[in-house]
């Protein structure tokens, strides 16, 4: 598997009976706040500029700084812009990304508002299934300075990093997207787009453990020591094929930071994976399908993304998901217009309109990640008092002080790093 399939069309399916929102109200947040609470307070506060993964540049392993944080200076083709003219978005995210009818899943209610009130339809797509998958889809067009037939792309913010290192994305215009003023000052200036002249977040999830505590008697995996070393557990453990996740996680159990770490560092924690992968410990790197085999119980537990868990536990209420005691990984998706795309002013509105907080907390509501969007926790105590007070939807700094972020690369250090990390998985 690549990289970061968090959300894929079989998962769909998967979950297509489980209401997130309803299991919300039921089950209450008792869980969601313990796992939370129960995070190591050792990590260090997330600074505005490091909130986002990693960057295509940064500090190197080293301790200095490789690469380069701005983008291309390459002249950007300009957009043959038809806005006037065509009333149209076309808009290409992940499966499971927005908010979707009781009766009609095809529908997507904060969309048809959108239209309804500036008379530009979109044309939604949840084409985005992997980040190198869709980097590789759309890099002959953009290479050539051709359109995509796409008007916002979401991709996480290491590949955001990349397309804008290669100049594959255009500047807002500011003027068409006033409500960037409600972006949480935490996200405001990643290193990569310092100013977020390129991208504004679409939702924001954490990286933890999950298990399926019926198959394991009770006990839940609290660590990656336990989750790679327990022997109760062998053959029954899966880890992410996202790098960044999993080394991530075991970097914060070996009391490293994975956002400043050493050659040596990265290579100590691939030691202890290759380790756990020749004892037979890990059963199989995954992307999101690992939500399946842990809601049947064909593995215990798993590496695993927040928002996939907290719908599993819509329907089976064996299911945990656990900060390790050394902290959290944090990550973003983020909105972007590539070069050439024939509706840019259109997309600007649609961005400005779901930075309406409002919206965002309908969004919120639904998806279930980290809402990125100041003012959407307030909106959202008329939609739903339980989720407004949701820490894993609107986390206070206390919360974000224990999450981490992976280093930014650059784009040697992406390749050997990467290179290193598929010998010892095989993916």
């Amino acid at each position: 598997m690549t990289d970061d399939f968090r959300r894929s069309p079989e998962f769909r399916d998967f979950l297509a009976q489980a209401s997130r929102r309803d299991f919300l109200r039921i089950a209450g947040l008792g869980g969601v706040a313990a796992f939370l609470a129960s995070c190591s307070t050792k990590g260090a506060a997330i600074k505005a500029s490091d909130t986002a993964l990693p960057s295509s540049s940064g500090p190197s392993p080293t301790g200095g700084t490789s690469g380069s944080t701005t983008p291309s200076t390459a002249t950007t083709p300009p957009s043959n812009d038809k806005s006037d003219v065509d009333k149209l978005v076309v808009f290409s995210n992940w499966p499971l990304y927005i908010d979707v009818d009781a009766k009609n899943e095809s529908l997507h209610p904060t969309l048809a508002a959108f239209t309804k009130s500036t008379g530009v339809k979109v044309t939604y797509t949840e084409d985005v299934n992997d980040n190198d998958q869709f980097f590789g889809k759309v890099k002959p067009q953009l290479s050539a300075g051709q359109d995509t037939k796409r008007d916002i792309i979401v991709l996480t913010d290491w590949m955001a990093a990349r397309m804008i290192r290669l100049n594959w994305v255009q500047k807002f215009d500011p003027a068409n997207v006033p409500n960037a003023k409600n972006l949480r000052a935490a996200l405001k200036s990643p290193p990569w787009d310092p100013d977020r002249s390129h991208t504004l977040p679409w939702a924001t999830g954490l990286t933890g453990i999950a298990t399926n505590t019926k198959v394991t008697g009770g006990k839940t995996v609290t660590s990656m020591t336990q989750l790679l070393t327990d022997k109760s557990l062998k053959g029954k453990v899966t880890c992410l094929t996202e790098m960044r996740d999993t080394v991530g996680l075991i970097m914060l159990e070996m009391g490293k930071d994975p956002a400043n770490f050493t050659d040596a560092d990265y290579t100590a924690a691939l030691d202890m994976l290759q380790t756990a992968v020749s004892s037979g410990q890990i059963r199989q790197f995954t992307g999101n399908e690992y939500a399946q085999a842990l809601g049947k119980g064909s593995i215990a537990a798993a590496v695993a993304w927040s928002g996939d868990v907290i719908q599993l536990q819509a329907a089976n209420k064996d299911i945990k998901f656990t900060a390790p005691d050394s902290g959290l990984m944090i990550w973003s998706d983020n909105m972007m217009i590539p070069n050439q795309a024939q509706h840019k002013k259109n997309a600007e509105m649609l961005i400005n309109y779901y930075y309406d907080p409002k919206v965002a907390a309908m969004l919120a509501a639904s998806v279930n990640y980290i809402c990125p969007v100041e003012g959407a926790q307030e909106a959202m105590k008329s939609i739903d008092k339980t989720l407004a007070t949701n820490p894993l939807i609107f986390p206070d700094d206390a919360t974000l002080a224990k999450t981490h972020v992976f280093m930014g690369l650059s784009a040697t250090q992406e390749t050997t790093y990467s290179t290193q990390f598929t010998t010892v998985t095989g993916s």
